[in-house]
This record gives structure tokens, C-alpha cells and sequence, in this order.
């Protein structure tokens, strides 16, 4: 599955998820990829309603 969906978010403008590479496009510092990311915290992450705060608690240090 790849989709590039734009998320409303203040920080994040778009994610995108591949074969395990989730692609963050951050509004005021651009495209970061996260490595071995599951596919089922991508579908979550797209559900979150704070998509900083998923970021923070379930993505950044874990990835």
C-alpha cells in the first residue's frame, strides 16, 4: 500500500507509507523517512486525531 494522503495537522502536512518506510512531510522542515514502520501504526497514525501528538507518543524515538 502506498498512499500520500495530506492530513490536517498544524506541524505535518502529508504521510505517505511503503513496504515499511513511512515518509513524514513536516510543514516547517520537510520530508523525514521512518524505517520499519508497521503498517497497522500508519493506518492508526492516519486515524489520530492529533497527528503530533501519534507522532511523539508512537513514531519519533521508536523509529
Amino acid at each position: 500500500m502506498s498512499l500520500m494522503p495530506h492530513v490536517n495537522s498544524s506541524a505535518i502536512s502529508r504521510i505517505e507509507w511503503s513496504s515499511g518506510t513511512l515518509s513524514i512531510w513536516f510543514r516547517t522542515s520537510g520530508k523525514y523517512d521512518y524505517y520499519g514502520v508497521p503498517e497497522s501504526i500508519y493506518i492508526a497514525f492516519l486515524a489520530a486525531r492529533s497527528k503530533g501528538t501519534f507522532f511523539n507518543d508512537h513514531i519519533r524515538d521508536h523509529y
